[in-house]
């Protein structure tokens, strides 16, 4: 390991370093899938299918209008619950700040209770209350994403230079103004860091919700490939997910966190 660090110190140093992490990126993911594809030969393909299986099963899913519902209705699911979440965060949080009272309440019992009730928890909670819809499933993203936004927005909040906001009082007293002029602004990094973790988070729950609260989604399409043994349909859902993920960050979320930098 020490002797490959050496290797991509000296590789990169001689050349122009964007373009060579770019390389270096390639060359791992090419490796990983020729990795892939050797074991996937000594392997049944009910086990370990292989990388041109997976491949053509991904295609289909993104061609077929039966599979593609499916990933457009889970897709909304999250950016929904994404966008909710952080609302209630953002909520919750400037409660606590704005109301000490209510600091007690919000930081030390609302907070832990839902940083460690079990998402599988919320999941069965959600079936037995709302049944199996589209609403169990956000509400059970939701319920799980929620203390992540009011952690990142609450240590935002403690991290706002007060004296920026004692100066707008001074201009003037309204509190809703003051909010989106100077407030809001301020905190919108923080604001956009909740929505990536949430983003990630989301994707990574979202099967569990739709396995279980579900009719419709990859999660369900998961479960059939899961009730036929399925294998190459898995491992392409799977890829489906980080594909999505990976979109939505580049062409949604960066450019967000792009219009949030300081200027």
């Amino acid at each position: 390991m020490l002797l490959v660090n050496k290797i991509y110190s000296y590789l990169r140093f001689k050349s122009h370093n964007a373009i060579f992490d770019n390389l270096f990126g390639w060359i791992i993911v090419f490796a990983a899938v020729l990795g892939w594809w050797a074991i996937s030969n000594s392997i049944s393909e009910l086990v370990m299918p292989g990388p041109l299986a997976v491949g053509k099963m991904l295609i289909d899913l993104f061609s077929d209008p039966i599979f593609l519902d499916d990933i457009l209705i889970s897709t909304i699911r999250v950016i929904f619950s994404v966008v909710i979440s952080v609302i209630i965060g953002m909520l919750l949080a400037l409660i606590s700040k704005g109301f000490p009272i209510t600091e007690i309440i919000v930081q030390e019992r609302i907070k832990p209770f839902l940083n460690s009730f079990p998402s599988v928890g919320w999941a069965i909670l959600a079936v037995i209350w709302f049944g199996s819809s589209s609403f169990s499933v956000m509400f059970v993203q939701i319920a799980i994403l929620v203390p992540f936004c009011l952690v990142n927005l609450s240590e935002g909040l403690k991290d706002l230079d007060e004296e920026i906001i004692e100066m707008g009082r001074s201009f003037s007293r309204k509190k809703i103004k003051i909010f989106f002029k100077i407030t809001l602004p301020l905190l919108l990094p923080h604001v956009i860091a909740a929505v990536r973790i949430a983003y990630g988070v989301c994707w990574k729950i979202a099967l569990v919700s739709e396995l279980f609260g579900a009719e419709s989604g990859i999660g369900v399409i998961m479960l059939r490939a899961q009730t036929t043994a399925n294998a190459t349909m898995v491992f392409a859902s799977c890829f489906a997910i980080v594909i999505i993920f990976m979109l939505g960050e580049k062409f949604i979320i960066n450019p967000l966190a792009r219009l949030a930098e300081p200027k």
